[in-house]
């Protein structure tokens, strides 16, 4: 029988409202939401913002990671004037004064460092034996603790300026096929970079906080001034550097200057440079290339830097959190190892030797010749079967410092009289 239309009428309007309040219901359905990896940004250099580390870290952390590197100077420009374009900043200890005195980063609280207790006391105290040369100039040291009075100083507190990490004794690199091998710490000399032999081939580092002392060390070296302290030079000792600068660079003394690690790759690899300032990495990569480039040991002492990772003043919340995680990271053994492989060193290096091989450890470390052909962090070769590390161990390298790079009392002047240079 045919239910009357009222009740008919009754049941399309209860289906219908049964439609309805599901519909209804799936709209207010409560959504999955996902939130994005946190993102955290790096401004560094090409030395330590490689892209192996980055991906190996973002894996590692789970975050999101972006590398931004350039040239030194350009990078601590950007990190003095836009904290707010970073959230951590890798350089080298020479950078502190400026970031600190700019208000650019902030503290980092020792507590949340994972491996600090590890850490060597190269940093902590500035001699990595009670033996060693200290060295002229900033060392790190004197930089790293955060005062009561908000200045840097030695004195021991609860908050750093810096995570210690990478560092490495510098000096110049010179093409062996084109000038005959020397002997460390007594034929090699920073007097070989104003060698008249050399003219028309000669490149520093355009970085005015590095290039200034390799050109200091080599005036000194060759006999053509003398610094009453080196790490610290007047006016007057500026103006005097920069007369002999300019006039070698007026002879055609210098080919160019180079401001990344690249660059000065290509200066030699194209042979248009013989002999130049140079960081570790381009000397391992022209020696995976084939060329002979030999990392001098100077009579005279090295110039020292150590790497700082800084924590951007506007960082804050979850991103703070990650940077943490990526500075633990550094610490954690497998970096330091990547690292070694370019001739760099980590400050807590026991960590990092059970991911190298007892050759690497032996070569890297110890200075002890190579058993097997080792390779680098692009996976060429680059120290063939009994070579030896030319300056030997990290404890004799480091044992001989003359000048850490530097922000003296004259940066601003030395600033002017670098552009001035490059200007001639």
């Amino acid at each position: 029988m045919t239910p009357p239309r009222t009740a008919q009428f009754s049941r399309r309007k209860a289906l219908g409202g049964l439609l309805v309040g599901a519909a209804s219901a799936a709209w207010r359905a409560p959504t999955i939401w996902v939130p994005k990896p946190t993102t955290l940004r790096v401004l560094g250099t090409h030395v330590t913002l490689q892209e192996e580390l980055r991906v190996r870290a973002q894996a590692d952390l789970g975050i999101k990671i972006e590398f931004s590197p350039g040239g030194s100077a350009a990078v601590l420009h950007q990190a003095a004037t836009r904290p707010e374009s970073f959230d951590l900043y890798e350089q080298w200890s020479n950078s502190m004064k400026v970031l600190w005195q700019a208000n650019a980063i902030q503290p980092i609280e020792k507590r949340r460092l994972r491996y600090w207790d590890e850490i060597n006391n190269l940093t902590k105290t500035g001699r990595v034996t009670p033996q060693a040369q200290l060295g002229l100039g900033d060392a790190p040291y004197r930089l790293l603790n955060v005062q009561p009075d908000g200045t840097l100083g030695a004195r021991p507190s609860e908050h750093v300026s810096f995570l210690p990490y990478v560092h490495n004794v510098d000096s110049f690199g010179y093409n062996s096929a084109l000038r005959s091998k020397g002997e460390a710490y007594k034929t090699e000399s920073w007097s070989w970079l104003f060698d008249e032999r050399h003219r028309g081939r000669v490149a520093l580092v355009n970085a005015p906080t590095i290039g200034l002392f390799d050109a200091a060390l080599a005036a000194q070296a060759s006999g053509l001034m003398q610094f009453e302290n080196i790490g610290d030079m007047t006016r007057a000792e500026i103006d005097r550097l920069f007369e002999i600068l300019v006039a070698k660079k007026r002879e055609g003394h210098f080919r160019g200057l180079w401001s990344s690690v690249p660059q000065s790759v290509e200066f030699m690899r194209s042979g248009d440079v013989e002999i130049q300032s140079m960081f570790s990495p381009a000397v391992s990569s022209l020696n995976g290339r084939g060329i002979d480039c030999v990392y001098a040991a100077p009579r005279e002492g090295y110039r020292a830097w150590h790497g700082v990772m800084c924590l951007s003043a506007a960082t804050t919340g979850r991103v703070r959190d990650a940077a943490y995680d990526y500075m633990n990271w550094w610490l954690s053994g497998w970096p330091g190892a990547f690292i070694a492989r370019q001739g760099y060193y980590i400050s807590n290096p026991e960590r990092s030797r059970e991911h190298l091989s007892d050759d690497e450890w032996r070569y890297w470390y110890q200075g002890r010749p190579a058993v097997n052909a080792l390779r680098g962090t692009d996976g060429a070769v680059c120290v063939q079967p009994g070579e030896v590390r030319n300056g030997g161990s990290y404890l004799r390298r480091f044992s001989s410092i003359a000048v850490w790079n530097t922000v003296m009392d004259t940066y601003e002047y030395s600033l002017l009289r670098w552009n001035e240079f490059l200007l001639s």
